[in-house]
C-alpha cells in the first residue's frame, strides 16, 4: 500500500488509491471479497487518508450465471463476473462505512 503511494507521489499526483477487492486481490472468487474489503477496512480505520474508494463485484443474487438461455435467466444475478450478493454487500458497506467514521474521528 504504501509502496504503490510512494510511487503516485513521486510522480506528482495525489497520494490517493482506489482498491479492486474484487479480481487479484480476493483471487477472482467472490466469497473472498468481504474478507479483502475487512483488511480495506482496517487500514482505513487505523487512519491511512491515501484509500480513498473501494471497487466491489455485487449484484442483488450472489454468483453469476450463463447467458444461453434469456428465458431461463434469474433475475438481479449477474451474467458476467460472479458477484456477491445483496446481503453480503450490505455487511461489507457497512464496515466501510464504520471505518470511514472510525478514521475522521482520529483525524479531528
Amino acid at each position: 500500500m504504501n509502496a504503490a503511494l510512494d510511487v503516485i507521489g513521486k510522480a506528482g499526483l495525489p497520494r490517493r488509491l482506489m482498491i479492486d477487492a474484487s479480481h487479484a486481490n480476493s483471487g477472482k472468487d467472490h466469497t473472498r471479497q468481504p474478507g479483502v474489503a475487512s483488511a480495506i477496512a482496517e487500514q482505513i480505520a487505523e487512519g491511512q487518508a491515501g484509500i480513498i474508494g473501494v471497487m466491489l463485484e455485487s449484484f442483488i443474487v450472489e454468483g453469476a450465471q450463463k447467458l444461453s438461455d434469456p428465458a431461463a435467466l434469474t433475475y438481479g444475478q449477474s451474467i458476467t463476473d460472479k458477484c456477491m450478493g445483496w446481503e453480503t454487500t450490505e455487511h461489507v458497506l457497512t464496515q466501510l462505512a464504520e471505518s470511514v467514521r472510525q478514521r475522521r474521528k482520529s483525524t479531528d
